[in-house]
This record gives structure tokens, sequence and C-alpha cells, in this order.
């Protein structure tokens, strides 16, 4: 098995990365996706989330609020972490269960926006970030119903480039079109995956 590390910024484009990885055969494993299904009604981390935060976390129909939540948890460093404790070990262990079930000789993508955050680059074979200038970034954000700035909020509580570069061993640019990051995709797989399996 190949384990893969992607990483990148909010709006640098590590979706996308992703969906052309997973085109090649690759099995993706989405934190941000592990992390919704941890919170879910009925599970037990939208439990903790809510003895946490209070019910003013909740919609009517008794499901997470993201944007109740993000108001609290955004501006307020001691409330974040007081999240992420409850979040990322539940988001970690689902993780591990996904990658534990992969077939012998896959690739296996981790794809965890706060990889250098989480301290978690040494458990990859290989880390990719994808990166896109702040601007470009923040458009992107925006047209995705960000205001601008919460989308730079957003960006200054993650990593920085050069911290995320410090832990890559490759690092995609991606401020240019789709076939531009495509391209970029298509030389990672054949200079470092496919001899990897070898």
């Amino acid at each position: 098995m190949l384990r893969i590390g992607l990483t990148g910024g909010i709006g640098s484009g590590k979706s996308t990365v992703a969906s052309l990885l997973a085109e090649r055969g690759a099995l993706i494993v989405d934190a941000d996706r592990i992390a919704r299904e941890v919170v879910e009604p009925g599970a037990p981390g939208l439990a903790a989330v809510v003895e946490a935060f209070g019910t003013e976390v909740l919609t009517a129909d008794g499901s997470l609020d993201r944007a109740a939540l993000a108001a609290v948890v955004f501006g307020d460093p001691a409330a974040r972490a007081r999240l992420d404790d409850i979040v990322h070990p539940l988001v970690r262990a689902r993780a591990a269960q996904l990658v534990s079930a992969a077939p012998e000789g896959a690739v296996v993508v981790q794809d965890v926006p706060l990889l250098v955050e989480t301290g978690q680059a040494g458990a990859h074979d290989l880390v990719l970030v994808v990166e896109a200038d702040p601007e470009t970034r923040v458009g992107r954000l925006v047209g995705r119903g960000l205001s601008a700035e919460d989308a730079r909020a957003r960006m200054a509580s993650q990593a920085t480039d050069e911290q995320r570069r410090a832990v890559a061993d490759v690092v995609l640019s991606n401020d240019g079109d789709q076939e531009a990051l495509a391209a970029q995709v298509a030389r990672f797989w054949a200079e470092r995956v496919e001899p990897a399996l070898r």
C-alpha cells in the first residue's frame, strides 16, 4: 500500500486533485467528509459538540448548524481547540478504519486539510501539497458563498504555505487552468506513484 497525504489551504484545489487521483485508481479518504459524518444526528460526535457548545449549534431538525458553530469557534482559539479535541480523534479513528480496509497494493490518498496543523505528515509515504495564490483562493471561496473577510479569516487560521512546504514531498501549483493542474497530477503519478508500486 502507498499512503499519500494530500493537503493544502482552503480554496487551493485539494478536492480537484483528489478527483484526478481517484480517476487514476486511488482510494480517497476525505477527512472533511468524515468530519461531517462523525457529527451527523445520532452520532456520538454530535452529542459531544452539543455538550460542549449548547443546543444553539443545532438546527430545528436536530442536525448541526455549521454556520452557528463556525460563528462560535472561528474567532475563539479556545473554543476551536475544544471542537478539534472532539472531532479530530473521531475523524482519525474512522480514517484508520478505511485505510486498514484498503486492498493490498492500493494507493490510498488521505485528503487532510489540517495535515500540518495536526502533525500527521509523518504517517504518510508521500505528502502532496496543493498551493494557489492567496487572492485566487479568496476568489474561489467568495464564489462558494463566503465573504472575503470570512475567507481570509479561515485562511489565516490554517498553516502557512511555508509550513506546508516544509513537510511536502511534492508541491502542485494551482494558479493556472484545470489542464495545467491535471498535467501536474499526471506527472506526479508517473514519477512518484507508479515507481513506488513496482
